[in-house]
């Protein structure tokens, strides 16, 4: 199998720190990681748009030549191929819980965190839009508002006392934050003491970089 990524991006950071927290969980996933440089135009190939129509990465290339596109496709192909441990949680509540935070931290976060970013000073050179990046401020600052508040209670993580999706999804929003440079934990104490405590896992190293 191939993953191809691009390490600055947010969605294939969220595969990546998926992957490295199932090896430390005791599930490894044996693939090849293929660089796919944005910036460079690359993901408007022919060739990468075979794989991919959308030209997005991530994309997962399996060895018979299909290919998996999205993020959480892909991260849910994978727990399907290896349930145990899963990255959801033990049972069917948690694991509902897991991937109700989770789709929060994406919707309303990874993703208008993206956006504001591409509407302001896009590393790909899109046009900038003031009235669209205030937006997806305000966007996103609910949703990590709502995170804040769910952390309140004194769990380690973000669905409770274990590592899920969702802590993947996030910390991968807040690099792309960075990377943009957006302070997106400013007056949330909460969130970021648990973006301190995930940034010291072993399981970040080679991923996390800002």
């Amino acid at each position: 199998m191939k993953l191809y990524v691009f390490p600055p991006a947010p969605n294939g950071a969220k595969v990546r720190l998926y992957l490295a927290e199932k090896a430390a969980a005791g599930a490894p996933i044996e693939l090849e990681e293929v660089i796919v440089n944005l910036i460079e135009g690359e993901h408007r190939r022919p060739e990468f748009l075979a794989k991919n129509p959308m030209g997005a990465i991530p994309v997962l290339e399996l060895d018979d030549g299909r290919c998996i596109h999205e993020s959480l496709a892909i991260i849910e192909y994978f727990e399907d191929r290896h349930p145990e441990p899963s990255l959801w949680g033990p049972d069917p509540e948690s694991r509902a819980e897991a991937r109700q935070i989770e789709r929060i931290a994406d919707l309303e976060g990874l993703i208008p965190i993206g956006r504001e970013i591409h509407t302001t000073n896009s590393p790909l050179g899109l046009p900038a839009n003031p009235t669209l990046a205030a937006h997806y401020r305000k966007r996103w600052q609910r949703g990590l508002d709502h995170l804040e508040s769910l952390m309140a209670d004194g769990r380690p993580f973000l669905a409770g006392d274990r590592v899920t999706v969702a802590d993947c999804t996030l910390q991968a929003a807040l690099q792309f934050a960075r990377f943009g440079k957006i302070d997106a934990l400013e007056g949330r104490p909460l969130l970021s003491a648990w973006c301190d405590r995930f940034r010291e896992r072993e399981t970040t190293e080679g991923v996390i970089f800002l």
